[in-house]
């Protein structure tokens, strides 16, 4: 059987999560960063480096002719995303299939209401904006090449050096309440098991990327703490919080995403809520890494 290739633009935390857990798997996987340096990284994964700074190198460019599964982790800036152009002259002969990763945020505001792939998109920040385009364009990328596209829409994501322990650690921890709040989220291990699950069972379309439970953030940090053995920062109240223009842009959008159709397609969660995910960390030592 011919060993997979598979080709990861962006390998960064989710990116290279997925790369990782695909290279586990056996098939030949190919990550890009932005400088050698950082691809690099990537050979502990055993994950082969490439870059990608906006140019197809000839390097990059042979790996584009064997590949038969592209994933792409690059957030789209105010020009669009530049990667579908860039790759429509390079030739991508044995291209089975694309799986994009967008946000949930492309949902918009939905007043804590439940959301679906089937939810209206209407969504308030301009990096939703940008995301939603990004997921026409590649539609479009796809329809052109013949094959199937997957958009992944994922929740907020954490894990390894990226979650409350970390930041009730060096400080940054806040309770910030404000009635009726809800935020969605995803451990990055679940983002690499979901994607790799789709790949295997050759499935298309939008799926959601979100844990089974929808809570206050204030809980999260609660949970952490209690772990930790810590006293949980103050509770503050939302109007009275200081807080930058993106984190308090956060809190203007409230819904409740599910997952009910990746669930659907046999998937299981690897943390099917915050409380398996954050118990698994902080007892096999794993909260800090990154």
């Amino acid at each position: 059987m011919e060993q997979m290739r598979v080709l990861v633009f962006g390998a960064g935390f989710s990116g290279r999560a997925i790369a990782r857990v695909l290279a586990n798997k056996g098939a030949r996987v190919t990550g890009t960063n932005r400088t050698a340096e950082k691809a690099t990284l990537l050979q502990d994964d055993g994950v082969t480096p490439a870059v990608y700074n906006g140019e197809i190198t000839p390097a990059l460019s042979a790996e584009l002719q064997e590949i038969a599964h592209l994933i792409v982790s690059i957030a789209p800036n105010e020009a669009g995303d530049p990667v579908p152009n860039d790759l429509r002259g390079a030739g991508l002969p044995k291209l089975q299939s694309v799986i994009y990763l967008s946000t949930v945020g492309v949902y918009g505001d939905h007043d804590g209401a439940w959301v679906d792939e089937t939810t209206e998109c209407r969504p308030t920040s301009r990096r939703s904006h940008q995301r939603l385009l990004a997921e026409r364009e590649w539609q479009r990328f796809a329809d052109e090449a013949g094959v199937g596209l997957t958009i992944l829409r994922l929740s907020g994501i954490y894990g390894p050096g990226r979650n409350a322990f970390v930041n009730l650690q060096n400080g940054t921890a806040k309770r910030i309440v404000k009635p009726g709040q809800v935020f969605n989220r995803i451990h990055v291990e679940d983002i690499a098991g979901a994607t790799a699950h789709l790949i295997e069972n050759g499935q298309s379309g939008i799926f959601n990327v979100s844990d089974n439970e929808p809570a206050p953030p204030q809980d999260v940090v609660e949970f952490a703490a209690s772990l930790m053995g810590v006293e949980p920062p103050p509770e503050v109240l939302f109007d009275e919080a200081q807080m930058t223009p993106m984190a308090r842009s956060f809190y203007g959008e409230c819904k409740r995403v599910s997952n009910a159709k990746l669930i659907g397609t046999g998937y299981r969660m690897l943390f099917p809520t915050y409380r398996e995910a954050m118990d698994s960390m902080w007892h096999d030592n794993l909260w800090g890494r990154s």
